[in-house]
């Protein structure tokens, strides 16, 4: 039985394979569900008067275009970060300055020249595998491929990837219980991140690489060249993002082919629907569940009234699968003809690196399904999905 209650604590092992119908739930709830003060971790900021949280595909794009109510500021969610980390928690008139100079860093037209490469480190992972009979994707693919384009960008050493990753989990899947435990953890794992950051930034000012770091370090906004903390506060959110989404998205994907041969077989045999596949898919899985916002005023949704200063979780996996918002809606339609998603956020705030994710993932299901076409879960297997961000680690295939 679905209990509406788990959005804000632990979840059943079945939701969170299926949260579709949790999500159905909350938008049946009402435009703003208040669920009182949270002592679990989850999407809870740390706020001691719990969430709010939105469900509905025009509620969730309603305060994502308000920034000015519903602020994505440094309140909004404690990750370890000492300052607002740019620019996902610098909200307008400032937000676009920073914009202005990170969006031409990944524009389709700059992502395309990193897919030969990015093609040949997906081949390389997987080409080794094919006489395996099976491997655990997670570990042998997801986490790997996307973590060491990453790293390569933004300038940090491949070899130190698994701490790194070790370091991101800490701050996004942390080990604790209540929302004073999560905050108490994360800064101290934030501590250690900016730390090697900071190495990273040091050494680029000895000697200038061709990675990010060097490039924030060359860049101005406005007429002003950047201070070390405003690089160290690209660099965070890079460090987290760019570590984790990819790997998230490529699980749920592989998951989801995996049970369900009909849709594995359609991209096996026409390659050229795999960008159609992956849109349909991060409608309907969803892997980015829920952002985070705070009020800066006393304000409503729909007649359903927030006061200020209180975190709002809007459900982007909700509003992706919304009966009001989309034809069809529970069904899984490759051929789907129009899919505005958002699943990548929205608003001012939406992604900065959508293109750059949909090139990995194109690519690396191309790569897979090109070397290995024929795969399925092992008998008997339940697969366990993180709660919050959606992955899959226990992503066991077998061919």
């Amino acid at each position: 039985m679905t209990d509406l209650s788990t959005m804000g604590g632990d979840a059943d092992p079945k939701d969170l394979a299926n949260p579709q119908p949790l999500y159905r739930l909350l938008r049946e709830a009402g435009p703003a569900v208040d669920m009182g003060p949270a002592d679990e971790g989850g999407l809870d900021s740390g706020s001691g008067d719990g969430l709010v949280i939105v469900g509905g595909n025009d509620d969730v794009r309603h305060v994502l275009a308000h920034p000015d109510v519903f602020s994505s500021g440094i309140d909004a969610v404690a990750i370890g970060q000492v300052r607002p980390l740019i620019p996902l928690q610098i909200d307008p008139p400032q937000h676009k300055h920073y914009r202005r100079l990170l969006d031409p860093i990944f524009a389709p037209r700059q992502v395309a020249t990193l897919e030969d490469q990015t093609r040949a480190l997906a081949r390389g992972l997987i080409e080794p595998l094919v006489d395996q009979g099976g491997c655990q994707f997670h570990s042998s693919v997801a986490e790997p491929f996307p973590t060491t384009v990453f790293l390569q960008l933004l300038g940090l050493p491949v070899s130190r990837a698994r701490e790194f990753i070790d370091l991101k989990d800490g701050i996004i899947r942390p080990p604790v219980k209540t929302s004073e435990e999560r905050v108490a953890y994360t800064a101290e794992v934030g501590k250690e991140i900016y730390a090697v950051l900071q190495e990273a930034i040091d050494a680029r000012m000895e000697e200038r690489g061709e990675d990010f770091i060097s490039l924030f370090l060359d860049a101005e906004v406005d007429g002003h060249r950047l201070t070390n903390d405003d690089v160290l506060d690209i660099g965070y959110l890079f460090f987290l993002a760019g570590l984790d989404t990819v790997t998230a998205s490529l699980d749920c994907m592989l998951a989801y082919l995996a049970q369900h041969p009909e849709q594995r077989r359609r991209i096996v045999e026409d390659s050229t629907i795999i960008p159609q596949a992956i849109e349909e898919m991060l409608r309907w899985e969803t892997p980015v569940q829920g952002i985070v916002r705070v009020t800066t005023q006393d304000t409503e949704i729909r007649g359903c009234p927030i006061a200020e200063g209180r975190v709002v979780a809007v459900m982007l996996g909700s509003a992706n699968t919304d009966d009001d918002a989309w034809p069809d809606a529970h069904d899984v339609d490759f051929d789907r003809a129009e899919n505005r998603h958002i699943a990548f956020g929205g608003g001012v705030h939406r992604c900065l690196g959508s293109h750059l994710a949909r090139m990995e993932l194109r690519v690396a299901l191309e790569e897979w399904h090109r070397l290995i076409p024929e795969y399925s879960l092992p008998d008997g297997i339940e697969l366990l999905y993180s709660q919050g961000l959606r992955s899959v680690d226990n992503l066991e295939l077998v061919w």
